[in-house]
C-alpha cells in the first residue's frame, strides 16, 4: 500500500488490483472528533488502513462514509467495524442494492457486498443530504443508483470515488464495465464540476487532477456521443 498526504486534512491509502492492475484509493479525513474513512477499498487493505490510523494519531476512527456500494470499494468494511462502535453512512437509495436486495443496472446477478442493517442512510433536511464531519455529500448517480462524492470545503479537495477516472492527468470517464447509466454518470460528473469547482478532485481509480474545472471543457467534448445518446 501507499500513503500519502493530499492536502491539510486528507490523506489517501492506495492498493492495486492484481488481475487488473488498477490502483483502488480511499481517502482518511482528520476531523475535530477523530477521523472519517470515505470508502474502504479491497479486504486486503483492512489491516494497512486500521494502522495507519492508529499511527496518524489524530485520534479514534469515527465514522466511514461511502461513495457507494461497489465491492472495490466497501471490501474491508466489515473487519474495520468489527468489535467497534462506527458507523457506516452510504445513500439511501444504494443501500438496497449493497446488501444484495436490488440487482445493480447491467449487473447479472444480485451483490451482497455490505451486511444487511450495517449502513445507514446519509442525513438528509429536506432533499439536501447534510454534512458529514467536515465532508459535503453530493448526489452523483450514474455509475451506481446511490453514487455520492464527498467535498472538503476547508481544503476544497473533491473526493470522487468512481465518478471520473483519470488517464494522462485529465478526467476520463468512468470504466464502462461497472458503470450502471455511463449518461447519468457522465451528466453527474460535469455538474458536480461545475457546481463546486473544486481546486483537486481525486478520484478511485486514477490520478489527482488539479483545477479539473479547466478539463471540463475537454470532458464534454470527449462525452459528446453519450451526453446526446438516447440511452
Amino acid at each position: 500500500m501507499k500513503i500519502k498526504q493530499i492536502s491539510e486534512n486528507i490523506w489517501s491509502i492506495r492498493s492495486w488490483m492484481i488481475w487488473l492492475v488498477i490502483p483502488v484509493q480511499v481517502w482518511v479525513v482528520v476531523e475535530e472528533d477523530g477521523v472519517t474513512l470515505v470508502d474502504a477499498g479491497l479486504p486486503k487493505m483492512a489491516k494497512g488502513i486500521l494502522g495507519f490510523i492508529e499511527q496518524l494519531n489524530a485520534g479514534p476512527l469515527k465514522r466511514i462514509v461511502l461513495t457507494h456500494g461497489h465491492a472495490d470499494h466497501v471490501g474491508a468494511v466489515e473487519h474495520i467495524v468489527k468489535g467497534k462502535e462506527v458507523p457506516v453512512f452510504a445513500h439511501a437509495k444504494e443501500i438496497p442494492y449493497a446488501e444484495g436486495k436490488i440487482l445493480y443496472p447491467r449487473r447479472q446477478k444480485l451483490e451482497q457486498n455490505l451486511p444487511n442493517g450495517l449502513t445507514q442512510s446519509l442525513y438528509e433536511v429536506a432533499g439536501e443530504l447534510q454534512n458529514v464531519g467536515a465532508l459535503k455529500p453530493v448526489y452523483t448517480p450514474g455509475h451506481s443508483p446511490g453514487h455520492v462524492v464527498y467535498y472538503h470545503e476547508l481544503d476544497d479537495v473533491l473526493l470522487a470515488g468512481d465518478l471520473f477516472t483519470t488517464r494522462n492527468g485529465k478526467l476520463h470517464q468512468p470504466m464502462p464495465m461497472f458503470t450502471g447509466d455511463m449518461k447519468q454518470a457522465t451528466e453527474s460528473g460535469i455538474s458536480a464540476i461545475n457546481d463546486i469547482m473544486p481546486k483537486q478532485l481525486e478520484v478511485c481509480h486514477g490520478k489527482t487532477i488539479d483545477n479539473p474545472f479547466d478539463g471540463i471543457t475537454t470532458y464534454i467534448n470527449q462525452m459528446g456521443k453519450t451526453l446526446k445518446a438516447k440511452l
